[in-house]
């Protein structure tokens, strides 16, 4: 599946809780909000890695993977398009530069 399949469908699904949260609170999550979930999400992740390792006892951890996986790329995305920030072009940009890095590392 190409990317931007992938951002549209985590907006559809953004734009979908932006109208319960404005129904529920009386305005959507922000950028803020958003962040603080990735790093929920991300804490999470950490834990089932850890029980991977057996440093936790979290049951059926390597089936939770995934999904919290999943919950920390699409906060990623939607971060993104809030922020402006072009992720397709900021990641390929980002790798080019990690690979340069390492090739210079390694002359």
């Amino acid at each position: 599946m190409e990317l931007q399949k992938i951002i549209n469908r985590a907006m559809d699904l953004r734009r979908q809780y932006e109208k319960k949260e404005q129904q529920l609170y009386g305005s959507p999550s922000t950028d803020e909000d958003i962040a603080q979930g990735l790093l929920a999400d991300a804490n999470n992740l950490v834990k089932l890695v850890m029980a991977e390792h057996g440093k936790r006892e979290i049951l059926h951890s390597a089936e939770k993977l995934g999904s919290h996986l999943s919950h920390c790329l699409w906060s990623v995305i939607v971060l993104a398009k809030m922020q402006d920030v072009d992720l397709e072009q900021s990641f390929m940009e980002t790798m080019d530069k990690l690979e340069n890095h390492l090739l210079e590392t390694q002359e």
